[in-house]
């Protein structure tokens, strides 16, 4: 899908009350998406599932991030991130995403899951400026390796200039509607 579909500037709205909710094996993989999930991505879950969840990126999305995200989970932390995502039509949405690793009974992670909110309006105000300026950097460079280690540069002066962690900025900027 992701590669197929041209974005277009319609948002997409879901209710404050609302919870997206997605799980994927150890390499990405949908094994479980809900109904909420589905009907704002524009998806049936026959063809969500077994698909790889970057189906769903959108393409003003700064890889650095999903570099961040990926990195945190696999170490076992949980993560709170912005992200844009993209329907099946090319329409977009945003969500405050809640990333957590999933755990077998023998404290192994067998997978991820993710719960998304609607975050408040000002803080996409605001994340879509820091974003813009990772994405025009990863822009800059031809080959993709150097472009998500110079956003990543970029990233990490400008949370060490704030004093904060990403996680931390995210919270600052107010979270979840």
């Amino acid at each position: 899908m992701k590669n197929k579909i041209t974005p277009v500037n319609q948002e997409i709205h879901f209710d404050d009350d609302e919870i997206i909710v997605s799980k994927t094996d150890l390499k990405g993989k949908l094994v479980y998406t809900n109904d909420v999930f589905c009907r704002v991505a524009e998806l049936d879950t026959k063809d969500a599932i077994g698909q790889a969840h970057n189906l769903i990126r959108h393409p003003d999305m700064p890889r650095v991030i999903f570099k961040l995200l990926w990195s945190t989970i696999q170490a076992g932390n949980e993560i709170f991130a912005y992200v844009k995502n993209m329907s099946k039509t090319g329409k977009f949405y945003w969500v405050i995403a809640h990333v957590t690793p999933s755990y077998d009974a023998n404290g192994n992670i067998e997978g991820y899951h993710s719960m998304r909110r609607k975050p408040d309006p000002k803080s996409v105000d605001q994340i879509v400026v820091l974003y813009s300026q990772l994405l025009a950097e990863e822009k800059k460079h031809t080959k993709p390796n150097d472009a998500l280690i110079a956003s990543e540069v970029m990233l990490q002066k400008i949370l060490t200039d704030q004093g904060k962690s990403y996680s931390e900025f995210v919270w600052s900027l107010g979270g979840a509607k």
